[in-house]
C-alpha cells in the first residue's frame, strides 16, 4: 500500500459580493484594497474607470516589455540593414557612404514597430492569463447579472490575507446585496 497523500482541490475559489451600483462597487473595492487583500477581482457590465485607482491597478509590465522589444526591433532593424549595406553586399555607388541612416529609417521603424505590437499583444494575452474558456465565477448563478446590470467584487481564497469567517464578515460589512460562495 502506498502512504502518499493526494493533492485535493480547494473546496473554495472565493467569496463574491454583489452591488447594485458601480458607486457601491468603486467604494467597496477600495475598502477591500485598504483592508490589505490583494487578490480580488471587480466585475462591471461596462468599464467604471475609478475601479483602476480604487483596486491599485497600476501594473506597468506590459508597456515595459513593449518599450524593451521596440527598442530590440530598432536596434536590430538598423544592425541589420547596415549589416547588408556595408559587410554583405557593398556597393559603393557614386562614392556614397555605405551606412546611410535615412535610407535605414524605414527598415528600422517597421522592425519597431513589429516588435513591439507583437510583445504587447502577446505580454498582454499571457499576463491577463488568456486565453481562459473557464472561470470559476461562473458557478455563481446571480454572476450571469454581471453582463448586464449588477457589479461584483470577488476575494479570492489564494489572497494570504482570506480567512472563511472573517472575510465574510468583512464583506458583509460593506453592505452587498448578497454574498455568494464562489466554487472551483
Amino acid at each position: 500500500m502506498s502512504s502518499h497523500k493526494t493533492a485535493t482541490a480547494p473546496s473554495l475559489y472565493g467569496l463574491m459580493a454583489e452591488f447594485a451600483t458601480p458607486g457601491e462597487l468603486v467604494a467597496a473595492a477600495r475598502r477591500v484594497q485598504a483592508a490589505g487583500f490583494r487578490k480580488f477581482d471587480a466585475y462591471t457590465p461596462y468599464p467604471i474607470h475609478e475601479l483602476d485607482d480604487a483596486m491599485d491597478l497600476h501594473d506597468n509590465r506590459v508597456s515595459t516589455c513593449t518599450f524593451i522589444a521596440g527598442l530590440c526591433g530598432c536596434v536590430g532593424g538598423f544592425s541589420l540593414a547596415s549589416w547588408c549595406a556595408a559587410v554583405a553586399f557593398p556597393l559603393n555607388i557614386g562614392g556614397r557612404p555605405l551606412i546611410s541612416v535615412p535610407m535605414f529609417i524605414p527598415v528600422t521603424f517597421e522592425c519597431t514597430i513589429l516588435l513591439a505590437g507583437l510583445t504587447a499583444a502577446i505580454s498582454m494575452l499571457t499576463m491577463n492569463g488568456l486565453p481562459s474558456p473557464y472561470h470559476p465565477v461562473f458557478n455563481v448563478e446571480r454572476f450571469a447579472g454581471a453582463s448586464r446590470s449588477k457589479f461584483f467584487i470577488c476575494i479570492e481564497s489564494a489572497d494570504p490575507k482570506f480567512d472563511r469567517q472573517a472575510t465574510e464578515s468583512f464583506l458583509e460589512s460593506l453592505n452587498p446585496a448578497e454574498i455568494a460562495e464562489v466554487a472551483p
